[in-house]
């Protein structure tokens, strides 16, 4: 499981360094093979400053949630579309660095510093200036209440 915020820089090549203490579980979950992507939102549109990154057996699990997917709904097909169209597997070498697609960091507008956050089962990596500003959002109350409904009874 991963949790906790890590900033990182990204080298000249567009290489971040995985943090030392992901490395062993990466190495023991997917053999450090991994799969980045973009981050989606509710409608299916990307996150601005965001991706995802899954390890490869957490990433096999998600496609086989969507391709079970009804294949004439729009919203489904965006979302493969989207997700797995910008898919791109890579592997964190022995140094722990692992490369980002300029396609990808182009889309996500990263360019030096950004900020590894920790999701369970995934990672999230944001454009330091865009988490920046979704943090001082969440912490302002921003619009907070969107789906929790969904979340039922759940406590802290």
């Amino acid at each position: 499981m991963f949790r906790g915020i890590s900033s990182i820089n990204l080298d000249d090549k567009g290489r971040l360094a995985i943090p030392t203490r992901y490395r062993d579980e990466l190495q023991d979950c997917c053999e450090r093979q991994l799969v980045v992507t973009v981050a989606v939102n509710e409608q299916c549109g990307g996150e601005n400053g965001c991706l995802w990154l899954y390890p490869l057996p957490e990433w096999e699990k998600l496609e086989q949630t969507i391709i079970k997917l009804p294949t004439l709904n729009q919203t489904a097909g965006k979302l493969k579309r989207f997700l797995i169209g910008n898919a791109s597997e890579c592997e964190m070498d022995g140094q722990g660095r692992l490369l980002l697609p300029e396609k990808l960091r182009k889309f996500a507008n990263m360019d030096k510093k950004i900020v590894l956050v920790g999701q369970l089962n995934k990672f999230e990596i944001w454009n330091e200036e865009a988490w920046k500003t979704e943090e001082d959002d969440w912490l302002a109350g921003g619009d907070n209440s969107q789906g929790l409904e969904e979340l039922g009874s759940i406590s802290f």
